[in-house]
């Protein structure tokens, strides 16, 4: 008979784990399906190692610019085999922290791969193709994302590479052609190009970070070509000869066909889902477009079965795979709980300067037909920034003119995606472009930006 349990998870990313840490709090007996490491992308290969390498090129960074703050150090040069290694020690422990949570809420880790069957069952294949059939109430999917293949940049994972094997390559590459401007490709841009990589950044709208406010764009694009990166928009790389020892790329602009040679080829066009062979059609879970359809509580058409993350529609996230599960179990639980609010998600870039933005664009609420006040202050007029040496950029604020409603928020600059936060909680309380001018903010510091750019919106701004 297969093991009973109240409830499965399929995919331990921060979807698949927060929601079962979440149940088992809640009472339930909790089984969580994983055919890797704990975590998932977000954890091993995503968010955390990411995070660690980018932190290793900030340190270069600031040891390339010590005499800039009065500080000499001769021959800095990049252990590029020591930054892989730390970035995957960082990602090996957080996936240990994950099992340590697991052993304390008294989750069970089923290792294998899961597929749904009917009644309710869930499959388990495990790596010698031995397989066992477990049971729950309720079986929640969150089968994640993977890198998102263009038919002409097959990933060979030697030439043309993925994010993942941008992480461990066994040697630092001389060129880079990063395809693709979203967080994954400028993230990468950053990194390569602060530890030496020649780096080109090809998009194929008509601006970097294309879902980002326009002054933030014009703002990154600034600063990346500064620190030598090029940035090649309105443009699409139509073919890559990976014949000979170098990548030939072939790259169509406004002007023209242009061949860039390179050593590497960052395909980072996006990521597709994990809905393949995991017994959806079996059990006649609808989908749409790549997509599991679900209701306000991540129900699919099938009772008893749920999908949350980057499988269902919304911000493939993580922070957002993580509220979801959250609600979801919750409301299995009885418990009473809010829809999420998707206007209100925090969108975080981690390049340098970082990015940091929640809500409405400038453009998105003129076009949704807002009358708005619009405010700005540079981090050439903040007093932590200079002193940071991180004077780069702006924090821009949208107010509806008529009500106060913040509309949204769009940074760039240092450490701006620990500052965001400010914004979405006073979202949530429906807070006001005048209490944030009244909030008192802290002197010296970054955050002030956000209290000077209120300011400014409404012509009361004193630093500028």
């Amino acid at each position: 008979m297969a093991t009973k349990y109240d409830l499965i998870v399929i995919g331990s990313g921060p979807g698949g784990y927060v929601a079962a840490i979440r149940a088992s709090q809640l009472g339930m007996k909790v089984g969580v399906v994983e055919r890797s490491e704990l975590g998932g992308i977000c954890l091993n290969w995503g968010c955390i190692p990411t995070k660690a390498l980018l932190k290793s090129a900030q340190v270069f960074e600031y040891v390339k610019h010590a005499s800039d703050y009065g500080v000499n150090i001769d021959n800095a040069s990049v252990d590029f085999d020591g930054m892989v290694k730390r970035s995957r020690d960082v990602a090996q422990g957080m996936s240990k922290g994950i099992q340590f949570l697991f052993k304390k809420n008294k989750i069970d880790h089923i290792s294998g791969f899961g597929k749904l069957k009917a009644g309710k069952k869930v499959e388990v294949t495990t790596e010698d193709g031995a397989k066992t059939d477990y049971s729950a109430d309720h079986i929640i999917v969150a089968t994640g994302g993977r890198s998102r293949e263009l038919p002409n940049l097959p990933i060979d994972g030697k030439k043309i590479i993925g994010y993942r094997e941008a992480m461990v390559m066994e040697k630092q590459p001389k060129s880079m052609v990063v395809v693709g401007s979203g967080a994954i490709g400028v993230e990468f841009a950053y990194f390569y190009n602060s530890i030496g990589t020649e780096v080109t950044v090809v998009e194929f709208m008509d601006k970097i970070v294309p879902v980002e406010d326009d002054d933030v764009s014009k703002q990154l694009e600034r600063s990346f070509k500064k620190s030598g990166i090029k940035v090649m928009t309105s443009s699409e790389v139509t073919n890559v000869d990976t014949k000979g020892k170098e990548c030939k790329v072939t790259v169509k602009t406004k002007k023209g066909e242009e061949v860039i040679n390179c050593d590497v080829v960052l395909s980072a066009v996006g990521v597709t889902t994990n809905l393949e062979g995991i017994g959806l059609e079996d059990v006649g879970v609808a989908t749409d477009k790549g997509k599991v359809i679900v209701d306000d509580y991540y129900k699919t058409n099938i009772p008893g079965v749920y999908a949350i993350g980057d499988i269902v529609h919304g911000p493939a996230l993580a922070h957002v795979a993580s509220a979801e599960g959250i609600i979801c179990v919750e409301k299995i639980a009885g418990e009473h709980t809010e829809p999420l609010d998707y206007g209100n998600i925090p969108g975080c870039t981690y390049c340098s300067p970082e990015i940091a933005s929640v809500g409405y664009t400038e453009k998105a609420a003129k076009e949704a037909g807002y009358e708005i006040k619009v405010g700005k202050f540079p981090f050439s007029a903040s007093g932590k920034a200079k002193a940071g040496g991180a004077s780069d950029g702006f924090v821009k604020v949208i107010f509806d003119a008529k009500y106060g409603e913040w509309l949204g928020a769009h940074m760039i600059g240092a450490n701006v995606t620990e500052m965001i936060a400010e914004v979405v909680a006073a979202r949530k309380l429906e807070t006001t472009g005048h209490e944030i001018i009244k909030t008192v903010h802290p002197h010296p510091t970054m955050s002030e930006a956000v209290m000077e750019a209120a300011a400014a919106a409404y012509d009361e701004v004193i630093h500028l």
